[in-house]
């Protein structure tokens, strides 16, 4: 039969154990958890009070090692002799927490000799070797714990301080893991965790600048992340941006990737940070300059681009439910193109978000306006209902269609009668007929005045995917709201067409 201390051991159980004194990370008090085996511990002390000179009791809690039998062989000489050494303690492994209530009888610390007694030459020696034995274990239960403390001190610097257990192993791919593991309601990482990944965030350079603030490269963890940096009095756009990503069933493929956001700050300067995925291609803006596209590159990015609107402007019912949203500041240079040739929507300072369940449309407390060469004949001279969502998902729809032009234009088509492609350079809507930073005035005068729209080549109609563009496009700027296509639509009418792909870039 085996002896009971190895049963013991076979059914060990780490424990939960009240800590003061004795907590991991130096805490004022908390919970520490013992190995298997292991036991909790209330202990009391004399120590000298620095300012007094004085001894007082100090009282102390924690866990202790399992070695030595979970550390019963401390605790037995603790309480057999605490005026030898000024220790007294007292251990547990009943339950977690058992040593919460416990507290050791104080016995202060004595160096006079007991009283002489009539004993024998025999009873002497008997108790100098019990004198020896307390001292010696003494010492040994003083080197055990420093020991353990040592051993622990440097364990706790090795562990890294994780909030859940993906930020910590370098196996898993983190980031993609972490929005996995904890956007099941699509709402994005918890709070806490978004700090945690802010504070480790390095950053590497600047890769833009805007009205809002700028945008740098940086990396967590040796992924690359881009940081939206907002000015001090961006603060409203920081809010609405951040509140909008966390929207519940937000995330979509079509739509910037959230990770985090933060304010960092002291008592002289405070920083806004936004935390999304990095797309090295930049925005639409800048790729269309860059780059001409054949017809299926142009269907992919216009097919994207609808998608995530249509994302957007859909509210789903149920619990959890998404709200519909309204960007009302689409463009392209709010436009990512990431590395699979499709567009992501980003900036969502000004979005507009409404539930049918409340009837309630939620505009964000913010003085910035969109941006006026995109904005809606109806925004322009102001007779946008804003009491009625439908109004702003069809002004984004208006400010779709310049998009779509924008990319039109760099679509190659093969010149009638040879084999040689062409497109046109890249230009903004309305480029030649207002100023490069155009006023309300101007824009207002060109496009509600003269009912100005951007002119469509005649080589578009040689192309299929040029020409159903076309067609979309002027639906979409249509001075009628209520005529302009819904971004459902246009997905759809998309999805369905066929590309040629045999068209090469030269």
């Amino acid at each position: 039969m085996a002896p009971k201390y190895r049963k013991k051991k076979a059914n060990a159980r780490a424990l939960q154990c009240y800590c003061e004194g004795h907590c991991p990370g130096n805490l004022q008090n908390g919970t520490c958890e013992t190995r298997p085996g292991g036991s909790c511990f209330a202990a009391v002390e004399e120590v000298t009070d620095d300012e007094t000179g004085l001894t007082v009791p100090e009282w102390s809690h924690g866990c202790m090692p399992p070695e030595q039998n979970g550390g019963l062989l401390q605790c037995k000489v603790g309480v057999q002799s605490p005026q030898i050494h000024g220790k007294s303690i007292v251990c547990c492994d009943g339950e977690d927490f058992c040593n919460k209530d416990l507290l050791p009888e104080y016995v202060p610390k004595t160096t006079t000799p007991p009283p002489m007694s009539n004993v024998t030459d025999h009873n002497g020696h008997h108790t100098l070797a019990l004198l020896a034995s307390f001292i010696i274990c003494a010492v040994a239960f003083i080197v055990v714990v420093i020991a353990a403390y040592v051993i622990f001190k440097k364990r706790e610097k090795r562990k890294p301080h994780c909030l859940i257990d993906s930020v910590c192993n370098p196996n898993l791919s983190p980031l993609a893991d972490l929005v996995e593991q904890s956007s099941g309601s699509g709402s994005g990482l918890p709070l806490l965790v978004q700090r945690t990944i802010a504070k480790q965030i390095q950053m590497v350079h600047s890769v833009g600048k805007g009205r809002y603030g700028e945008v740098w490269l940086a990396k967590w963890r040796d992924e690359r992340v881009a940081v939206k940096i907002f000015h001090t009095t961006e603060e409203a756009s920081w809010f609405r941006e951040t509140e909008i990503y966390q929207t519940v069933l937000m995330r979509h493929e079509n739509i910037l990737g959230f990770i985090a956001a933060d304010i960092k700050g002291t008592g002289t300067w405070t920083q806004m940070l936004l935390i999304t995925d990095y797309h090295e291609l930049g925005s639409l803006y800048d790729y269309l300059q860059k780059r001409v596209l054949n017809p299926h590159m142009l269907k992919t990015l216009a097919l994207s681009l609808a998608s995530g609107l249509a994302h957007l402007h859909t509210e789903i019912f149920g619990t959890p439910g998404k709200p519909a949203i309204s960007h009302r500041d689409i463009k392209s240079k709010n436009i990512l193109v990431k590395r699979n040739g499709q567009c992501a929507i980003a900036d969502f300072g000004l979005a507009v978000k409404y539930s049918s369940e409340s009837d309630e449309i939620e505009i964000a407390n913010n003085t910035r306006v969109g941006t006026r060469r995109y904005m809606a004949p109806e925004a322009l001279n102001e007779t946008l209902d804003t009491t009625v969502f439908e109004s702003f998902k069809q002004a984004d729809m208006y400010s779709l269609g310049l998009v779509f032009w924008e990319m039109a234009r760099r679509c190659i088509s093969t010149i009638r009668g040879t084999k040689n492609t062409t497109c046109e350079d890249y230009a903004l809507p309305y480029q030649d007929v207002v100023p490069s930073d155009p006023s309300f005035e101007d824009m207002y005068a060109v496009v509600c005045v003269k009912g100005v729209r951007p002119p469509i080549p005649l080589r578009w109609q040689d192309e299929e995917i040029l020409v159903v563009l076309s067609k979309m496009m002027q639906e979409c700027w249509h001075p009628n709201p209520a005529v302009r296509l819904t971004a459902l639509r246009v997905k759809k009418t998309l999805g369905k067409l066929e590309t040629d792909c045999s068209i090469k870039i030269v």
